[in-house]
Formats: structure tokens, sequence, C-alpha cells
């Protein structure tokens, strides 16, 4: 799955945030397929102790489906392959370029910060 995710990152720019209203990138080893999801939501998980997250995505099929993941931060933003039953998963938002053709500069979208990382939550009992 490494030497795949190696593959997918030369092709695709992506961003090192995933937040709500991003393009996400799936990418499973088998059968080993590549898909887009729209992520909707993410919100902790309350059943667990401490970080994870249910992320909301509408995967875009035909029809779209919409799909909760369970996740930790460094699985839904690239930093970390997952499995789910034994078959592994990559996943991070992808960075779009504009119209002119060049992508915001990385410290633009730095300063934007979005999702769990950027607000610090943390749960409190």
């Amino acid at each position: 799955m490494d030497t795949f995710v190696s593959e997918l990152q030369k092709l695709v720019s992506f961003k090192d945030t995933t937040g709500a209203g991003d393009i996400v990138l799936i990418a499973s080893r088998d059968p080993q397929m590549v898909v887009y999801a729209l992520v909707t939501k993410i919100e902790p998980d309350r059943s667990r102790k401490e970080s994870w997250w249910n992320v909301t995505m509408q995967i875009l099929a035909v029809p779209p489906r919409e799909v909760v993941w369970t996740l930790r931060e460094p699985q839904f933003t690239g930093r970390e392959i997952f499995s789910f039953g034994g078959i592994e998963h990559f996943m991070k938002a992808i960075r779009f370029q504009s119209a002119s053709g060049s992508s915001p500069p990385p410290a633009a979208e730095s300063k934007k910060k979005s999702g769990p990382s950027a607000a610090r939550l943390r749960v409190i009992k």
C-alpha cells in the first residue's frame, strides 16, 4: 500500500488538513481502487476516551452514498494508512488548482486551518 500511496502523491496535490467541505481521495488495497468523497461533518466520537472522530462523507458515486467512519486524525489526514476488516485504506484531502492553474501558496493554507487539529478540541469528562 505504501508504494500505491507514493504513486498517488506524485499525481495528486494533497492538503495537510481535512475539514468539512473538503473532497478526499480514498484508496483501498483489495480491491485496489480509488474513490472520491465529500466530507460533510467531523465530530468527536464521544463513546471513546479520546482522539477518535466520526467522519461523515458522501461517496461521490452514482448514487451518492453517505458513510460514517470512525478514525483518528492521522488516518483521515493521510499521515497513517489504516485498515477495516484487514483491508488497508488511505484517505487525504485534495488541493484543487485554481482556474489560473496554480494552487494556493502553502502559507495561505496554513492560515486557513480547519478541522480538529486547528480547533484543538478536547473531550472533557
